[in-house]
């Protein structure tokens, strides 16, 4: 294997220490990474240390590089950006600068960069927001179809980054996500420059984008429009049950007779919550309902609406996960109040209140998770992380 790798220069012992280096290189490269990933190795503590010595002795003999042998590690790294291992680019980067050009400026293919963003391989796109020379990188175009960095994160995702994504409106907002990262390292002559189809970077989005955005809308507006009739069911149960009181009204002062009592007070309480709860709620998603992206205002509103949709659908299956656990503790409170004089009617009581539970668990059990993933992926973290300056 290391004969494939023998580098020209004029001391022997040299030679042998780089041909070795590069024949390690390859095998770690072609072998190791095509059978299970650096990221499965790292896992593995017995394998970790092998690794890690090999990544170290390539690091060493990559200073005795030929143009040729560049080129031939160029295209190893390139395989190894494909498994988004950003610690094997920094480290032998780190060891032959000279390296970075082969990867990053596109020499002779399009940089590594180019291909993250097509792919959407966030840990080698984040890598780039730490590159100092991200500038130089940023307004380089792909002379086959005139494509910039940001006509590249206007395509269309790969399925199978997007199958892993739940729900169309949740692949939008992620696709959003990663134009508006591109965006924000690109310069505002590239936002405006045209490709071979004569598209601005945001139209060529708007044109690749148009299928899934109306399947996100209609996603999002059967949710909204499901999750409103439960609501205003809620809030007309609750309505009537705050004017008709368990146990009734004092017929001489007016006052419910169990005014005093205090499960008769979280009654109310509970019962207020609810009421208002799916009344936000309702009113959350009449608002995802009525919203309307006008073909001429999408390249300006899309953006926008996107992110507000996602906010009202975190509220409004938030308010109405309230509203239902609210409703069940009012209707708890009033069968409690009507057997509290009633001792041998105990057994009754309790299969009652733990009956209750049942639609509050299916609700979380059905969509509790659609709302913790919402609501992630609205005002969590991202997958966009800040890298150290890198070289």
């Amino acid at each position: 294997m290391t004969g494939h790798f023998c580098v020209d220069i004029q001391q022997e012992g040299e030679s042998n220490k780089a041909g070795q280096g590069l024949g390690l290189l390859h095998w770690l490269v072609s072998g190791i990474y095509n059978l299970s990933g650096m990221k499965e190795i790292y896992k593995m503590k017995v394998q970790h240390a092998q690794a890690a010595g090999i990544l170290n002795l390539v690091c060493e003999n990559l200073v005795y590089l030929n143009e040729v042998k560049k080129n031939m590690v160029g295209k190893a790294m390139t395989s190894v950006a494909k498994e988004e291992n950003v610690e094997f680019l920094l480290r032998v980067t780190k060891a032959n600068p000279e390296l970075i050009t082969l990867v990053s400026f596109g020499q002779p293919d399009l940089p590594i960069f180019f291909d993250a963003v097509e792919y959407r391989r966030a840990e080698i796109f984040n890598l780039l927001c730490g590159f100092r020379f991200k500038n130089v990188v940023a307004t380089l175009v792909d002379l086959e179809n005139s494509n910039t960095l940001l006509h590249v994160a206007a395509m269309l995702a790969p399925s199978s980054y997007l199958n892993r994504i739940p729900g169309a409106t949740l692949q939008m907002q992620r696709e959003i996500q990663w134009f508006k990262a591109v965006d924000s390292v690109v310069d505002a002559g590239t936002r405006l420059s045209v490709n071979t189809n004569m598209l601005n970077p945001l139209e060529y989005f708007k044109e690749n984008h148009k299928e899934l955005r109306a399947q996100g809308e209609k996603w999002m507006k059967e949710i909204a429009s499901s999750c409103s009739v439960v609501g205003a069911l809620i809030i007309t149960i609750m309505f009537a049950g705050a004017f008709t009181v368990p146990g009734g009204n004092n017929q001489i002062s007016g006052y419910p007779i169990f005014i005093e009592k205090k499960l008769f007070k979280v009654f109310l309480i509970s019962d207020a919550m609810s009421l208002f709860s799916s009344t936000t709620s309702m009113l959350t998603f009449l608002r995802i309902l009525t919203s309307c992206y006008a073909e001429e205002d999408f390249l300006y509103s899309v953006f926008d609406n996107s992110f507000q949709d996602m906010i009202d659908d975190c509220l409004g299956l938030s308010t109405l996960f309230l509203s239902i656990a609210t409703m069940m503790i009012a209707f708890s409170a009033t069968i409690m109040i009507m057997l509290q004089y009633n001792l041998s009617r105990l057994w009754v009581t309790l299969p009652i209140i733990v009956l209750a539970g049942i639609p509050v668990t299916i609700f979380v059990l059905l969509q509790f998770p659609l709302l913790v993933e919402v609501t992630s992926s609205t005002y969590g973290p991202g997958i966009f992380k800040k890298v150290e300056k890198w070289p």
